[in-house]
């Protein structure tokens, strides 16, 4: 159990849990780009632990940029994305791999995709950590997704409650919407 200020999360994924299965999504990007170079472009704040033990299992030659996007208040998003630090690399032409800590709506990774895409790279896959399907409200295609989850506020392992917890090395959920843990 931790509490964040004024909530209180208990555990729900677990650290070992958590690495095995980036581990996988790690395999999962080297065979398919074999041969390629991706560049993974991580979006702060939430997905820099997500994209840290990303990388560290890629045995693939990659590169990685970092953009920095806020649509959350407290803990509920606001479907408005206000890019706050912008890509200074060009992706033209780049095999690139979006990272992202957790799709709920769609909003925010659908209006990041959008900008990616004017930078006309030559291909676009996404890969979330969390990904919460029954809160999606447009759809978005996702190519790597580390858990479903149901649509719970989470905590740890990158992501936050008005910018406190993401230094845990699990993931947690709010006590009082608690359901089953992965």
């Amino acid at each position: 159990m931790l509490t964040v200020k004024d909530k209180t999360f208990v555990p729900f994924i677990n650290q070992t849990t958590i690495e095995s299965r980036i581990a996988e999504l790690a395999n999962q990007i080297n065979q398919d780009y074999s041969g390629k170079e991706p560049f993974l472009v991580i979006v702060l704040n939430g997905a820099f632990m997500f994209g840290a033990e990303l990388m560290k299992n890629l045995t693939i030659a990659c590169r990685v940029t970092f953009i920095r996007v806020g649509s959350y208040q407290k803990t509920e998003s606001t479907g408005v994305v206000r890019e706050i630090l912008g890509l200074t690399e060009s992706l033209t032409g780049e095999d690139v791999i979006l990272l992202e800590d957790i799709v709920d709506t769609g909003l925010t990774i659908q209006q990041v995709r959008q900008q990616i895409e004017t930078h006309n790279p030559a291909s676009l896959a996404i890969a979330t950590l969390l990904f919460k399907p029954t809160a999606l409200k447009t759809e978005v295609d996702l190519s790597y997704v580390g858990f479903e989850i149901e649509d719970q506020f989470v905590l740890g392992f990158g992501l936050d409650y008005d910018g406190f917890g993401r230094n845990t090395k699990e993931i947690l959920v709010l006590e009082e919407n608690h359901k089953e843990a992965v």
